[in-house]
């Protein structure tokens, strides 16, 4: 493909074609065992320790259905406000693995767990509903390693039988930037239902991306390409442009899109054919004789409803409508749910504005830089609400504020402490003030002749001066007013 002819084909303005975007969405379950054994879901273990004879598939051995993981589907179902099928079938897909031991994976085809529901997306020109095809179970394979030998590829078990929710999306999504919107909204979802972590990091979401283009006011789809198992937000804007400018160059050529399963390739930035599509038929599913059809009641069911906390669209419009929080900050606080949480209790004892800004400012800013959760923050929420209501009392002005801010992140330290071991009290005495200005308007006396004369825009030295004489610790609000009067 040639870069300079399309690379940023996809976002022209101009450009005569769209792209449709579908993702299939590689959830692991939270759960302490794994779908079909007991044996543990821990990260970070020696490889082919947490391996029953269930997940190593030898002759014998038989599934039996983990009833928490269920319940976990079930929950994330309703989180996507989907239909809960009260009867799902397990099937057996084949293929071959050299990390698949049994030489298929059980998983769910015609009868899924659950079926039809959505996804609502924050974008800057409105509102965006992207529907969820569906959501089924199934157990995830084994992992090759082959960068510890030159020769040989070895295989650990650990991953394998561990349970994943497959969530399966329309093509509704049409950039990069929906799929960032659309895949991080999952993860809040999930997140606050706590029954995925979202660690990409550690393999826990994933995604197979479909990408198709084709002229714009078609309403027929192109022919899709698969890009299997990308495990970041950032690979899967990258691979969409890729393709969706490759496709577009076939096109243009005159020749035609093949549907294969593709690779992104992270170094090169670019995707590569892996092998054909394949399709539903290719892998011969069958119901797996070894697993009873999964049925769950209507009770069964409320029940579990009655789990399901308040989840991210109904906190922002409760943040909205109760705080008076903008959409676009309430839509940030509520991005998780530990920020929330700390947003909450910052705010139980502070003015609702000013924590909203230091939050989003200030606090931000900080734990980026240190690449740092809102769970590690070394600032709690008690204190921050502390330091709140410093500024807001008087105590000190915004920008001493900032300082003790800064002493603050180098350990959870009390504002107020701060304050008095580095004299840091903002000066709200009028007389005291009184005797700073007159000082400062004796030692320029021709600005403050040309401010009577006219040049109004002096005023702003003054206040610069008198802040600078009293090391910043003049009220702003206090010398302003005075200063008006001493003019």
């Amino acid at each position: 493909m040639s870069k300079d002819k399309s690379e940023y084909l996809i976002n022209r303005k101009d450009n005569q074609y769209e792209v449709v975007i579908g993702l299939e969405v590689h959830a692991q379950v939270t759960s302490e065992s794994k779908l079909f054994s007991t044996s543990s879901t821990k990260f970070g273990a020696e490889p082919n320790t947490q391996v029953s004879l269930v997940d190593a598939a030898l002759p014998g051995m038989l599934p039996v259905i983990n009833e928490y993981c269920v319940k976990q589907a079930i929950k994330t179902g309703i989180g996507l406000k989907a239909k809960i099928n009260k009867r799902s079938v397990f099937d057996r897909k084949n293929y071959f693995y050299a990390d698949l031991p049994q030489g298929y994976q059980i998983s769910q085809f015609k009868d899924p767990i659950v079926g039809e529901g959505k996804v609502i997306l924050d974008m800057p020109d409105g509102q965006k509903e992207v529907g969820i095809e569906r959501l089924h179970l199934e157990q995830d394979a084994g992992k090759s390693i082959h960068d510890l030998d030159p020769k040989n590829t070895f295989v650990d078990l650990n991953r394998s039988g561990v349970a994943l929710m497959e969530i399966v999306s329309k093509p509704d999504l049409r950039s990069p930037d929906e799929v960032n919107a659309y895949v991080k909204k999952l993860r809040s979802i999930m997140r606050y239902l706590g029954t995925c972590d979202g660690n990409m990091q550690e393999g826990s979401l994933r995604a197979d991306v479909n990408v198709s283009v084709r002229r714009k006011g078609t309403k027929e789809f192109g022919t899709r390409c698969e890009i299997k198992n990308v495990n970041s937000i950032k690979f899967m804007q990258m691979a969409i442009e890729y393709e969706a400018n490759r496709q577009v160059d076939l096109i243009e050529e005159g020749q035609s899109i093949d549907q294969e399963t593709r690779l992104f390739d992270t170094k090169k930035n670019e995707t590569r054919s892996m092998r054909s599509k394949e399709d539903a038929h290719d892998y011969r599913y069958f119901p797996d004789p070894d697993l009873l059809p999964l049925e769950v009641s209507d009770d069964f069911i409320e029940k579990l409803k009655l789990e399901i906390p308040e989840l991210p669209d109904e906190k922002k419009k409760r943040f909205i409508e109760k705080f008076k929080l903008s959409p676009y900050e309430a839509t940030i606080l509520v991005s998780d749910n530990e920020t929330s949480n700390y947003f909450e209790n910052v705010i139980k004892k502070s003015d609702v504005k000013l924590a909203t800004n230091w939050i989003i400012g200030e606090l931000f800013a900080a734990l980026n830089e240190k690449n740092l959760e809102i769970t590690e923050s070394p600032i709690s929420a008690g204190n921050l609400s502390k330091l709140i209501n410093l500024i807001k009392d008087g105590t000190i002005s915004g920008k001493i504020a900032k300082i003790v801010f800064e002493n603050m992140m180098e350990g959870d330290k009390d504002p107020k402490k701060i304050v008095e071991e580095k004299g840091l009290k903002q000066e709200s005495d009028p007389k005291a003030l009184e005797t700073l200005i007159d000082k400062v308007i004796d030692d320029n006396r021709e600005k403050a002749t040309e401010y009577k004369s006219g040049k109004v825009k002096l005023f702003g030295f003054f206040v610069g001066q008198v802040m600078k004489v009293s090391g910043g610790k003049a009220n702003p609000q206090l010398v302003n007013e005075i200063l008006k009067k001493k003019l």
